[in-house]
């Protein structure tokens, strides 16, 4: 299951990935929004808490640039966010950091290119071995609450 989110700036490009999902039958579930204005840390926030609780294997959060709802996303625990605005980054942040939330920025990408991104970042498996090792390190950074 795919956990998706958006801000209003990015409502539209939410919609067709939604889209592109669905016609290639993957599992989402849509958190919204389609309210303008929206504040993207309360949308990052709930896609997180889908993977967090186990609802979502992975998630797609997508703003202006895809920035805040990174830098949100990579507050949460156990989250692995990152924007990618190419497909290269969409391949090795999946086969060397094990990235579970893809961000995008809808001012940044066009819809084509959204989509190569997310069908690279969805196709790519971890590919772990010495890479599995600096991941822990990464999480092992995480801050827990006492």
């Amino acid at each position: 299951m795919i956990a998706i989110a958006s801000d209003h700036a990015a409502a539209s490009l939410r919609i067709v990935v939604k889209n592109y999902l669905e016609e290639n039958n993957i599992p989402y579930v849509d958190m919204g929004t389609d309210e303008a204005p929206s504040d993207y840390p309360l949308m990052a926030e709930k896609v997180c808490a889908a993977i967090e609780d186990g609802t979502a294997r992975m998630g797609v959060l997508l703003c202006g640039t895809g920035i805040g709802m990174s830098m949100t996303a990579n507050k949460c625990k156990g989250i692995r966010a990152a924007v990618c605005t190419e497909t290269y980054s969409a391949k090795y942040t999946r086969l060397h950091n094990d990235a579970n939330v893809l961000c995008m920025g809808a001012r940044v990408v066009g819809e084509g290119l959204a989509l190569e991104i997310l069908q690279t970042f969805l196709e790519t498996g971890f590919e772990g071995g010495r890479h599995q090792r600096r991941v822990d390190m990464m999480m092992a950074l995480e801050h827990t609450e006492d």
